[in-house]
């Protein structure tokens, strides 16, 4: 239950401290380097125009539309989000980074080709899945 505290109870309970001297840096980075993650968007954006092509219909325009606009708040809010306030000071690694120390993941550590093929093999394999779709439809 909440109850109402008078201002002379706050005052000989509460203390009153100084403010911190510097805020915490916050790491917006993500890490990865920027072209992973623009592959990725990529290939989800291959996804969408090979399945809208080979099977265009008015009837699709609404649902099609629906993940284009899905796909661009997945890779879009979070890439506002590494600019917000307070600025960062840390950047994404760059792939010769990448390459050369790896990086460190829940499961362990990775190197660089490891990590990129982590990252890029649902997106290829949906790209090859609507691809198989698109030819057996022109097949059967």
């Amino acid at each position: 239950m909440s109850r109402h505290l008078s201002r002379d109870v706050i005052s000989t309970q509460a203390s009153i401290v100084k403010a911190p001297a510097r805020m915490p840096v916050a790491d917006r980075s993500f890490e990865l380097p920027k072209g992973l993650y623009f592959t990725t968007a990529g290939c989800y954006l291959a996804f969408l125009v090979i399945l809208s092509t080979a099977f265009s219909s008015p009837g699709l325009l609404i649902p099609m539309a629906i993940c284009g606009i899905l796909l661009l708040g997945y890779f879009g809010v979070p890439a506002l989000w590494t600019r917000m306030a307070p600025e960062s000071r840390t950047q994404p690694m760059a792939w010769q980074q990448l390459r050369s120390r790896g990086i460190a993941t829940h499961t362990g550590h990775l190197s660089g080709s490891e990590a990129a093929i982590q990252m890029l093999v649902l997106p290829v394999l949906i790209v090859m899945w609507a691809l198989a779709v698109v030819t057996i439809a022109a097949l059967i």
